[in-house]
């Protein structure tokens, strides 16, 4: 007996809604990062696949200031966007896992802002209290 081949393409599957929106972000530290609030996807090719249609696939996780637009409508600019590639993701579970420290990524530049200009400035504010 032949088993029918498995048309399903290599990769993770996910369910965007479910597994990765509105996820917490930690960096291989464990320290967390961001929060997942919204999706870069780019199709591709699907001139492979038996039924014609695209496969989408993440590029990006975006996380940015969106309350606003979430209370109001409408949509941010794509420059109020924090990208975080793919490439970076490491696992995917109740958390989004990173392989990258989150002090290489633009999305915590402004935890650093406000660590350096703000809290750094304050009377024993540079050094660790543990």
């Amino acid at each position: 007996m032949t088993l029918p081949p498995d048309e399903r393409l290599p990769g993770l599957v996910l369910d965007a809604r479910l597994h990765l929106l509105d996820r917490q972000v930690l960096d291989v530290d464990g320290v967390p990062v961001c929060t997942v609030d919204d999706l870069e996807v780019h199709g591709m090719d699907g001139s492979d696949r038996p039924d014609g249609t695209q496969t989408a696939v993440v590029t990006s996780l975006l996380s940015g200031a969106v309350l606003a637009t979430r209370v109001f409508g409408g949509r941010p600019p794509s420059s109020s966007w924090h990208r975080i590639r793919w490439s970076h993701v490491a696992d995917v579970g109740t958390t989004v896992a990173l392989g990258v420290r989150g002090d290489t990524l633009d999305v915590t530049w402004t935890e650093r802002w406000v660590r350096d200009r703000v809290i750094g400035r304050l009377p024993g504010g540079r050094h660790d209290p543990g």
